[in-house]
């Protein structure tokens, strides 16, 4: 595991700073890059593969779905590890389909997100302690989620729907032409049999892609 190099993304300099200072306390690894976008991850990773990428799902424009798949397409051998704040299944179980190695919530201990680390840097999956045990609830339970109709890209687009952004800004943000968008839009109703967007911000709020507060939405 020796001189294993990652590269770091999030929106926030600060955060970026202090998970760097505890990743290079580790012996043997060595934050190479940073970024702080979905596309400066997609170049940075372009320009200069890393052994682990580590990353928020919550950033400006697209989210860090987006930057998974980006980065899995052009590397499917890619080892990228989600550190984030966002802590239900849902999130989880997406960022896997989307082709993350591990998932860890920044409510973990750091012990917990070095040993995530160290698990995908020998070819394992890894998850924090509190996603592990919502897993084992859901298999005991029986329970489906209404997100398990929707692919990956789905959720991210319901995510922002659900937040208020217009066709044009969903559009604009995943570099997708509007119609796409619609088109996506029409489906993701269609498979959850929701007859308004209105709907559709409850099912995103019970299914934890956004938190319970006042969101403009249309009524068709």
């Amino acid at each position: 595991m020796e001189g294993l190099t990652i590269l770091l993304v999030d929106d926030h300099p600060v955060v970026r700073a202090g998970y760097r200072k505890l990743i290079e306390l580790q012996p043997g690894y060595r934050v190479a890059a940073e970024a702080d976008s979905t596309s400066a991850a997609y170049l940075a990773y372009r320009r200069a593969p890393t052994d682990i990428v580590i990353i928020d799902l919550s950033m400006p424009g697209s989210s860090g779905l987006e930057a998974i798949r980006l980065i899995k397409a052009v590397d499917r051998n890619a080892r990228i590890l989600v550190f984030t704040m966002h802590e239900g299944l849902s999130h989880a179980l997406k960022a896997f389909e989307a082709g993350a190695s591990g998932y860890v919530t920044k409510s973990s201990p750091p012990e917990a997100l070095i040993a995530a680390m160290g698990a995908i840097a020998e070819g394992r999956k890894a998850v924090s302690d509190d996603i592990a045990r919502e897993i084992a609830v859901e298999r005991l339970s029986g329970r489906r989620s209404p997100l398990d109709a929707l692919g990956p890209r789905e959720v991210e687009i319901l995510q922002l729907i659900a937040s208020g952004r217009t066709t044009d800004e969903i559009a604009d943000a995943l570099s997708l032409s509007q119609k796409t968008i619609q088109n996506y839009h029409s489906g993701i109703k269609a498979k959850l049999n929701a007859r308004t967007d209105a709907s559709l911000v409850w099912v995103a709020i019970e299914a934890g892609l956004i938190e319970m507060r006042s969101v403009g939405v249309g009524a068709d």
